[in-house]
């Protein structure tokens, strides 16, 4: 039986890979993305990225300057079909640059057994 953990980490074990089309394969049809949550420069309204074309959109902007991309998940709780999921991102840009940003991701499972959200809150963005 799939968990809303095991959805987590089948995320960010597909963008680890940099591979888009199992990243968009996680999400329902109709999913969301906050990642950040809030305005920022990924999301200049602040409501998120619906739908499956929406989410390709920003997994292009997301990895246009990446180089790489890694994970370190340092705890999650389940709470029904959410869990909530403190990581720290260790992310390389093409021009050399590396850093670490720390996140806590809630994400919701949907009926479905697929990702209905991702809200990701980090600072910076």
């Amino acid at each position: 039986m799939t968990t809303p953990r095991d959805l987590a980490k089948a995320s960010l074990e597909a963008v680890k890979a940099r591979n888009k089309e199992a990243w968009l394969a996680v999400y329902e049809e109709d999913g969301l993305v906050q990642d950040p949550v809030g305005v920022s420069r990924f999301d200049a309204t602040g409501n998120g990225h619906r739908g499956r074309a929406a989410i390709a959109a920003f997994w292009d902007v997301f990895m246009a300057n990446q180089e790489s991309f890694d994970y370190t998940i340092h705890h999650t709780a389940i709470g029904g079909d959410e869990v909530a999921a403190y990581a720290t991102l260790h992310i390389g840009l093409k021009d050399g640059v590396k850093f670490d940003v720390p996140v806590l991701n809630v994400y919701k499972m949907s009926p479905n057994g697929k990702l209905a959200s991702l809200r990701s809150f980090w600072e910076g963005g």
